[in-house]
């Protein structure tokens, strides 16, 4: 099978695209015939050796994976070689085969396109999570989402929706903006080119907003931080714009707010029972018809590191997928 392999951690363009070995699933075990692996951020992560998780090396990245089941192993009841599954997978996905263990997957809904099954589990389930779970996000609060026309952002700005928020999408360029508001952004702000902190502020009479979510750290998180309400819930998701911020500690002090770690791939293990039931409420939403993953671009597996260097620069919109 052909797959893209990291044999030394390092930029995209330090990746291989080569023939490997088929897979043989272990008794607990499936081989998953990949039709579409959607990228993450922590997929540029991981190949540099700058994530939690360190698979020994050479390995294949990519989480969020769709296709047909072409193995099972001898202990396997509950799926049966040609169903047709989605997932996440701690890496792997980027290949045309990948295993796992079938607690990582669920039948894939009649009809929904692979690419869009593949986008759905990894930005929701840490948006869903993040939200409901960290922050308990309640209706009639506000929420500032920083990225918010990223993978995560953007599921963000969908999920507050449903629960009734009034969004205020951060982002970068006017056309992620302009997505934002598609997805039902009450109010935008450039960070670019506006006052994070004042803007947030005027667009809340004052007050600040109750939530933020932030995937992107650097140097707007201070800002972000301090145009909190009281008693707010900052969510630390993640770091896209390269830098871990240093947060003065007499901020949550003078505003009374809680800075919460969102960290959805330890919580899919510490609390499997309460991450299959959001799963399923993403599920639910989706047959629906009230959330859709958004689509930018879609690439073949020979331009998987072309696609990752797109998403590290953070050139891309909603998600961006691997059709194999």
């Amino acid at each position: 099978m052909k797959a893209i392999v990291c044999e030394q951690l390092g930029p995209p363009s330090s990746l291989k695209y080569k023939e490997v070995e088929d897979l043989t699933p272990k008794e607990d075990e499936v081989v998953i015939a990949v039709k579409a692996c959607a990228i993450n951020f922590p997929d540029t992560l991981i190949i540099q050796g700058k994530y939690q998780l360190r698979p020994e090396l050479p390995f294949s990245p990519g989480s969020d994976i769709a296709g047909v089941i072409l193995k099972t192993g001898a202990e396997v009841k509950d799926f049966k070689e040609g169903d047709e599954v989605f997932g996440v997978v701690p890496y792997g996905g980027m290949a045309e085969q990948v295993c796992c263990k079938t607690k990582n997957i669920f039948p894939k809904p009649a009809g929904m396109p692979y690419k869009i099954a593949a986008s759905f589990l990894y930005a929701y389930g840490t948006s869903l999570h993040a939200l409901k779970d960290r922050a308990v996000l309640k209706e009639g609060e506000t929420i500032a989402i920083m990225g918010a026309a990223g993978g995560v952002g953007l599921a963000a700005v969908d999920i507050a929706k449903k629960l009734n928020a009034r969004v205020i999408a951060c982002a970068s360029t006017t056309d992620k903006l302009q997505l934002c508001q598609q997805y039902g952004a009450d109010e935008i702000i450039n960070y670019t080119t506006e006052d994070l902190k004042a803007r947030i502020k005027e667009l809340t009479n004052g007050r600040g907003a109750n939530v933020i979510y932030d995937p992107v750290g650097s140097s707007y998180t201070e800002p972000a931080l301090r145009a909190m309400a009281w008693k707010g819930r900052y969510l630390v998701v993640g770091f896209a714009a390269g830098e871990i911020p240093k947060i003065p500690l007499n901020l949550p002090l003078l505003k009374g707010c809680a800075i919460t770690g969102v960290f959805w791939g330890r919580f899919t293990k510490e609390e499997p029972d309460k991450n299959l039931k959001n799963s399923l409420q993403i599920l639910d939403w989706y047959k629906e018809g009230k959330i859709k993953p958004f689509i930018d671009k879609t690439f073949p597996l020979s331009e998987a590191a072309y696609a990752l260097e797109l998403m590290m620069n953070r050139k891309v919109k909603g998600k961006v997928v691997i059709e194999i």
